[in-house]
């Protein structure tokens, strides 16, 4: 694909991020963009390597070899279409993907894989610069009725998917904006908004009906509901965040990510803020958690002119690079630093958190001791204390440790639909509940997961919905 030799005559170049001391003042997105040349050179490093592992990797399926000749070539609403043909937001995609395609590509083995993510945004971004991106209304429509709840990443693919085969769809957001954590869980400075509401607009005009301020079971019935739609998507997500129940857990000044992040979203917006207002200006910010989300509250923290931030985590500390038991082309297991991180945070690991220590009833402080892990015979891990405990200086602490069970677990015992043992929703090889014609998709069947991964699963459902309406018409 591309030029048969680009991967030996041109080195991997991305496009890097804007100026620290420039980016940590405003809340516009971190990552520069490189001129169409560079891109298109980037482009024809992608080899003909027998086996696409990218492909391989991508959750979606993307034809990256397919859309990166195209690429390459200046066919860009080739380039495009095959992209679209596998994700309806490679757009999003190009932007808060950890990128698997990348670290499977085959150039990886040399730590020069190609640019697959750089490269998705850019077809997208000069696709709406050349006009390219028109509404796609369905030829005909089918007759059949179907609720989306939920309008995240799982919810909104499945919509789209849906709306193209022809039926009406109707998406259900208890949030007074479509986007789900797209809109209130990523900061700005990853994910730009108006993004999402550009590819919003154009689903308008395809079709699909969006009801904003809507918690289905409290304003609007499950047994409406049910008889007004031939079937249902539950794509609720699991916004339920998991909590550190340690002594001093009571005290003010410790708060959820979640609903950091979704302020400071709100915030950024122009719109209200509910609830007691989270600042971290001229705060000490303690995050407990080494994931995206707490990577994500020290990027905030860091905007908002903390006067220090500090972010620890249970785990051991990865190794800078793969190990032999970790290897090519599986998802390395190795060190990750964002772009967050790069704007001046300390990073602690093998911390456990024991108690949190306040004044006046407010925390100013957090106990933390030094924890080793080992494995036992059957390679299990298990973690031991070590060392004397020591103390970490906050007045503002962020729990970023996870999420878990759905978020709106009364309308689904509303509903009736079956959990399994971990507290998600159950559904078979068809993405179909334990109610026939309720279906589920992302986060609620699988738990906190990728953005990709749950675009992924909403493509899936939407095609089982459709071969639902079918065997019902063959009966």
């Amino acid at each position: 694909m591309g030029d048969p030799k680009g991967f030996l005559t041109i080195k991997r170049k991305e496009s890097g991020y804007r100026p620290v001391k420039e980016r940590i003042f405003d809340f516009g997105e971190v990552e520069q963009t490189l001129n169409r040349d560079d891109w298109q050179l980037q482009a024809s490093r992608c080899m003909e390597c027998g086996v696409p592992f990218c492909h391989w990797a991508c959750p979606v399926g993307s034809r990256i070899p397919e859309w990166q000749d195209a690429l390459y070539r200046g066919f860009w609403e080739e380039a495009y279409a095959i992209l679209t043909s596998t994700n309806s937001f490679p757009e999003i995609t190009g932007r808060v993907c950890p990128a698997l395609c990348e670290k499977s590509c085959v150039l990886s083995v040399h730590d020069e894989a190609v640019t697959t993510r750089e490269n998705e945004s850019a077809v997208v971004e000069i696709a709406f610069e050349k006009d390219l991106v028109k509404p796609s209304i369905p030829a005909f429509r089918t007759g059949k009725k179907v609720a989306v709840i939920g309008s995240g990443p799982a919810g909104l693919s499945a919509a789209d998917r849906l709306n193209q085969a022809g039926h009406q769809v109707t998406v259900f957001e208890k949030n007074d904006a479509i986007g789900g954590l797209l809109r209130y869980g990523i900061p700005d400075f990853k994910l730009n908004k108006a993004i999402i509401d550009r590819r919003l607009e154009l689903f308008r005009k395809e079709g699909i009906r969006f009801e904003t301020g809507v918690l289905v079971g409290k304003d609007f019935p499950t047994e409406k509901l049910l008889t007004d739609f031939d079937a249902v998507v539950l794509a609720l997500g699991v916004e339920k965040p998991r909590d550190l129940p340690v002594e001093g857990r009571e005290l003010n000044g410790i708060y959820f990510a979640m609903d950091y992040l979704t302020q400071s979203n709100r915030r950024v917006a122009g719109k209200p803020i509910r609830g007691e207002e989270i600042l971290a200006g001229g705060k000490h910010v303690l995050v407990i958690g080494g994931g995206d989300t707490g990577s994500d509250c020290v990027g905030t923290a860091i905007r908002q002119r903390a006067a220090s931030v500090t972010q620890i985590e249970i785990l051991p500390k990865p190794p800078e690079k793969r190990t032999e038991n970790n290897p090519w082309p599986y998802w390395p297991q190795v060190l990750r630093t964002s772009s967050s991180h790069q704007e001046g945070c300390t990073r602690r690991w093998s911390l456990l958190t024991k108690k949190f220590i306040g004044e006046n009833g407010r925390v100013k402080a957090a106990e933390v001791v030094p924890v080793k892990w080992t494995t036992d015979d059957k390679g299990n891990w298990q973690m031991k204390e070590k060392g004397e405990p020591g103390k970490i200086k906050t007045d503002l602490v962020l729990l970023a440790m996870g999420f878990t069970q759905p978020v709106h677990e009364g309308l689904l015992q509303q509903l009736g639909v079956a959990f399994d043992e971990r507290g998600n929703v159950k559904t078979n090889e068809r993405k179909q509940t334990s109610v026939p014609k309720i279906f589920a998709a992302g986060d609620v069947t699988r738990g906190a997961s990728l953005v990709v991964h749950a675009i992924a699963e909403g493509q899936q459902v939407a095609r089982f919905v459709d071969d639902f309406f079918v065997e019902k018409k063959n009966r």
